[in-house]
């Protein structure tokens, strides 16, 4: 009989099966006609063009390959109420999108509130994404 952890662990990989395969960089999205990735379920995700652009506008130029979409928001049972941003590019779009972003502090990852996610989605929906994670 299989253990709580084990059953909480399969259902967790149950939850994030609409997770890249692997991520693509934002330069080059922009270059294929038809912006997508795979999933780790074996389907496609699109991303939006006029979204790639509007990401685009947010970075400075030789910040497009440092950029690795979607953009995945950690949700983690240790932080109640918030999610985790990694990637110094990621980070500073999240803040862009927010108005929070200042120049003269560069951070690698942040922890933000819940509440702030759906304004993220919907100014990003297609180069976004949950992780559901336990630690």
């Amino acid at each position: 009989m299989p253990k709580e952890d084990e059953i909480i662990h399969r259902e967790i990989s149950r939850l994030n099966l609409h997770l890249p395969k692997s991520r693509k960089k934002l330069g080059q999205l922009l270059e294929e006609e038809e912006p997508k990735i795979q999933l780790r379920n074996g389907q496609f995700h699109y991303f939006k063009k006029e979204e790639l652009e509007y990401l685009f506008s947010l970075i400075e130029e030789n910040e497009k390959d440092l950029l690795y979409l979607p953009i995945i928001l950690e949700i983690t049972t240790l932080w109640h109420g918030y999610f985790k941003v990694r990637g110094r590019v990621a980070v500073k779009v999240v803040e862009k999108v927010l108005g929070s972003y200042d120049m003269l502090e560069e951070k690698t990852e942040v922890i933000l509130p819940r509440y702030l996610l759906p304004k993220i989605r919907k100014k990003l929906p297609t180069t976004t994404t949950y992780a559901f994670i336990v630690e």
